[in-house]
């Protein structure tokens, strides 16, 4: 079986209690990408599941873990993969997928041999996986650079100007529940999801990468009239509840992957703040 750590649900009435430490141990996944070994973080918000692989000497196998009570990890599952490395394969059974860097494989419900390795051990891939719960069986699909949407949006003049691209929504690929997208900040820019935003009906992780090793990002999470932050640096990820706004502003340009799960697939469907009424 594969290792895990397991996060609990918070109310938003205990977490405006929280110091800085307990908010850190409670919603920041340090130290995601693991060299040849696949450790999860199991969320109790809507089941979702984060983890970060970088295969390096040897080929990583898709192992069930504990609290999911399954022969395999796939038999009531459905999973996103992004690859922010080099070049890589993930075979399931039997079937090869070759993943360039950031290119997309989802797998449906019902895959049970699923392994990842890297073309060249020495500029290896790096596979972030997001997983949730699924009723029903879709195909498997990778989705190439050209596959995805791309949406313009922002502004240099108010310093959110970037690109999302949605690579695992369900207007590009058949899911259950899952939607996984990437969003790059744009030289000059800072913020992320700015207006913020709820949606109570799901809940979201953001992955923090291609941020320059000397700087930072600032999260912001909490209600939108009780806001706290979470320092964060490169490769790292942030559990937003549904009752939270998930937005972040960087000391340089950065990109970042947003993964979904909760009541619905409409990606339009969200509560938008007002700037000037965040407290």
């Amino acid at each position: 079986m594969s290792k895990y750590d397991t996060r609990y649900a918070s109310s938003p009435q205990a977490v405006k209690k929280y110091d800085t430490q307990e908010l850190r141990d409670e919603f920041l996944i340090e130290k995601v990408m693991k060299t040849d070994e696949l450790r999860w973080v199991y969320s109790h918000y809507d089941r979702f599941m984060v983890a970060g692989l970088v295969p390096v000497n040897k080929k990583i196998k898709l192992e069930t873990i504990d609290p999911l009570k399954a022969p395999f990890f796939l038999e009531r599952r459905e999973l996103g993969i992004i690859n922010v490395g080099e070049s890589g394969d993930v075979n399931v059974d039997g079937t090869a997928y070759e993943l360039g860097h950031k290119e997309a494989l989802y797998l449906g419900q019902g895959n049970k041999e699923v392994e990842f390795s890297s073309k060249d051990g020495s500029n290896p891939a790096k596979f972030y996986l997001n997983s949730t719960p699924a009723h029903k069986k879709f195909p498997n699909k990778k989705i190439g650079i050209n596959d995805v949407e791309v949406i313009e949006l922002g502004s240099a003049e108010t310093a959110n100007a970037r690109t999302l691209r949605k690579y695992i929504v369900n207007s590009v690929v058949d899911v259950c529940q899952l939607q996984m997208g990437m969003t790059t900040i744009k030289t000059g820019s800072s913020w992320n999801t700015m207006p913020a935003h709820v949606h109570d009906r799901r809940m979201e992780v953001y992955f923090y990468f291609e941020v320059p090793e000397d700087q930072a990002v600032s999260h912001f999470m909490g209600e939108p009239q009780e806001t706290r932050h979470i320092w964060m640096g490169n490769e790292e990820a942030v559990i937003s509840p549904p009752w939270s706004i998930h937005s972040g502003s960087g000391t340089a340009s950065y990109s970042f992957i947003w993964g979904m799960a909760g009541e619905n697939l409409d990606y339009g469907d969200m509560d938008v703040c007002k700037i000037n009424e965040l407290r």
